[in-house]
């Protein structure tokens, strides 16, 4: 019986992959790449696109299609078993991408390549994938002498070991800590959907009473409602300690000394600067602006200090009147960091007569959903539908699979949607690639066919409960359905591309700093109106969301918008810094820069025990080393483009024509030209940092 992960004639078999499957598959895919790679680099023709470009590109979407499986489920249902095989074969799969982008021939082949005569006929997609090509092999060290490659790849497969160690350092510890509350006393105040899930957990633990977990859905209920200080202290501290030297309070589940990531963070940057070096680079923020919009760690400096300079002033008017409505209404003299979440959520309450829960009840799942995918059919001329053929596989039974269709009932492309946190699933949102789209097929173009791109777009929100017998749908926060709109952004940035050759196609070859744009794009229509309303309806009473709540929500859309973009500078900065000039040979330490940044920067101080870099996964254990400042540059983007949107002729934001230009420039082309130039073709002009501004509330009256 064929194996699994090598079976690429349509979707992923999740429900017959078996962790022994995972190394078989890995060395044969591995062992027929490298005979390739072989005949390729020995082959004494003239290197054309059929005869070696694309060989190469077959041979690899095959190991990265099984390889992505593997790295999914690891991300999404991780055990020992599977963590185990995951990072068995990861050195293995690591190396060999490594040593491709060290293989002299194979860049003199690209390089006879782009200045053959076969060039100049080939389309500007193919040119790009070469020039890019070229580019990525001087950055995986092509060029380096023969003495320097294999301490080159050496430092390539520690780095790749210790982002995963992070990972499941981070993982460990976040699913090791559990709060056991019998007193119903300290759970005052906490919403009656976060306390059925904590009771559910209990009643399977067999204990009495309530237990919350590190995992966002029963974190943040505690932080934003829980009147009793105490068990927020006890949550936050859990929480800010995450995989560090500082034992978490609390019953744990499994000792924690041993998933410390200081250690791991100090290695990572050491072998990122010593990479940087051998490439030629003064450091390693150099190496990631390399493939980014921005030019220079000074330009990002730049950027990220006009920003902090318009914002401070707001942000410090928010901490400001939070301190006072602490001291005045809750009769908290000090506001500590526990208490942040908590007061800015009476605050808001306060001032805007409405609360997060309040909104809660008007967005449940089985109506948001419908709405979101309206707003995008509407706007793209598309249609989605879920999936109902036979022999589709899911690798647990909340996932659902939705096709997108065309006009015509073409299919354009599907996605799986994994909405819910769960053990075993890493926290926050992200989408990724599960295939994607390319012309397959050899011969005329009769013979040819066009492979459907698929996106996994996770969540980590609560789930449908129980409560007294009644079966109650998954209700979302505001905030959840803006992190939902950034997965499908992403998502559809991926399906919705026009690209047929594998290397631009969707998300791959944007630049990095550009990514963000589609996503955060979606995020504006959560604002609208005429949106909101065709997406809610009231979990018990059945009615749509009223126009005087929204009214409510709209006014306080930029409540602490100061602080919030304080803080997202903060760990921008701390990022840019880290790896522009900062010395990981000297004695000072990662934490202590932050602690630096922060007295220049913040408004706000955690306490001294705060370990926020050892869960600083982003540019630790992802792809976002050099590059957390991406957020702010693609926001600058994505509202000047939305802004497009707001001037529309017809007066309405929804507005198909514009919708099909966001289409056509920005969605379909994907990495085929440059973020500039799709910007550019879209808006008519470069980007401006005002619509941000104005978005935010912070335009000069």
């Amino acid at each position: 019986m064929m194996n699994p992960l090598l079976d690429f004639s349509g979707l992923p078999r999740f429900a017959d992959i078996r962790t022994e499957h995972i190394t078989p598959a890995i060395a044969q895919l591995l062992n027929e790449n490298h005979a390739l790679v072989d005949r390729v680099r020995e082959d004494r023709a003239l290197p054309t696109w059929h005869n070696f470009v694309q060989p190469m590109i077959d041979a690899n979407e095959r190991l990265s299609r099984a390889w992505g499986q593997v790295s999914h489920l690891n991300a999404v249902v991780n055990n020992p078993e599977l963590r185990e095989a995951y990072n068995g074969n990861l050195p293995l799969v690591t190396q060999y991408y490594a040593e491709l982008a060290q293989d002299q021939a194979l860049f003199e082949k690209f390089k006879q390549l782009r200045d053959g005569k076969e060039f100049e006929s080939l389309s500007s997609t193919r040119k790009k994938i070469i020039e890019n090509e070229l580019r990525d092999f001087r950055l995986g060290g092509a060029e380096l002498p023969q003495e320097k490659k294999a301490r080159f790849l050496q430092v390539q497969e520690e780095l790749s070991a210790l982002a995963s160690k992070f990972n499941d350092n981070l993982l460990d510890a976040t699913n090791n800590f559990v709060l056991h509350v019998e007193n119903a006393g300290d759970v005052d105040g906490i919403p009656n959907d976060a306390l059925t899930m904590a009771k559910g957990l209990a009643e399977r633990e067999g204990v009495v009473g309530w237990i919350f977990t590190l995992h966002a859905p029963s974190y943040m209920p505690i932080m934003q409602y829980a009147e009793s200080r105490a068990v927020r202290e006890k949550m936050y501290r859990a929480y800010a300690t995450r995989a560090s030297e500082i034992a978490p309070p609390g019953p744990v589940k499994d000792g924690t000394a041993d998933l410390d990531n200081a250690p791991l963070i100090g290695k990572i940057l050491e072998l990122r600067q010593e990479e940087s070096r051998m490439l030629g680079f003064a450091c390693y923020a150099e190496v990631s602006l390399a493939t980014k919009m921005a030019s220079t760690p000074q330009q990002v400096l730049d950027f990220l200090g006009e920003l902090a300079t318009k914002a401070r002033p707001y942000a410090e008017r928010d901490l400001a009147e939070l301190r006072q409505f602490a001291t005045d209404k809750l009769q908290l003299d000090k506001l500590e960091a526990w208490d942040l979440a908590y007061a800015s959520e009476k605050l808001r309450a306060e001032r805007y007569a409405f609360s997060e829960q309040e909104v809660k009840q008007y967005l449940p799942e089985t109506s948001v959903l419908p709405g979101m995918f309206k707003l995008v059919e509407n706007l793209y001329g598309i249609a989605i539908a879920p999936a109902d053929e036979a022999g589709i596989q899911l690798w647990h039974p909340d996932i659902k699979l939705f096709n997108i269709t065309g006009g015509g009932g073409e299919l354009i492309g599907r996605f799986y949607l994994d909405l819910y946190a769960r053990a075993g699933k890493r926290g926050g949102g992200w989408m990724d690639d599960a295939i994607s789209r390319r012309r397959v097929g050899t011969g005329e173009p009769s013979e040819q066919g066009i492979q459907a791109p698929v996106a996994y777009l996770n969540c980590n929100f609560s789930g449908p409960v129980v409560a007294d017998g009644q079966a109650r749908p998954a209700l979302f926060t505001h905030d959840e359905v803006i992190t939902l709109f950034h997965e499908f952004g992403h998502g559809l940035h991926h399906l919705l591309t026009q690209v047929e050759d594998l290397g631009v196609s969707g998300i791959h070859g944007v630049e990095w700093d550009a990514v963000e744009l589609p996503s955060q794009f979606m995020e504006n229509f959560c604002w609208e109106w005429d949106v909101l309303v065709n997406m809610t309806k009231h979990v018990d009473a059945g009615a749509p969301l009223p126009r005087a709540l929204f009214d409510k929500m709209l006014s306080a859309k930029n409540f602490q918008s100061g602080l919030q973009m304080l803080r997202q500078i903060e760990f921008a900065l701390f990022d840019i810094r880290l790896h522009y000039d900062f010395d990981p040979g000297s004695v000072k330490t990662a934490q202590q820069l932050l602690h630096e940044i922060r007295e220049q920067v913040a408004v706000v101080a955690p306490p001294e025990f705060n370990r926020f870099p050892n869960s600083f996964s982003h540019i630790f254990g992802g792809g976002y080393a050099a590059g957390y400042y991406s957020y702010k540059w693609a926001e600058v983007l994505s509202a000047d483009a939305y802004s497009l949107f707001e001037e529309s002729h017809t007066g309405e934001v929804i507005n198909a024509d514009t919708g099909a230009r966001f289409r056509n420039e920005i969605l379909a082309v994907g990495g085929s030209r440059s973020a500039l130039e799709s910007f550019i073709a879209f808006r008519g002009r470069e980007p401006m940092i005002d619509a941000l501004l104005r978005h935010n509330g912070m335009m000069p009256a």
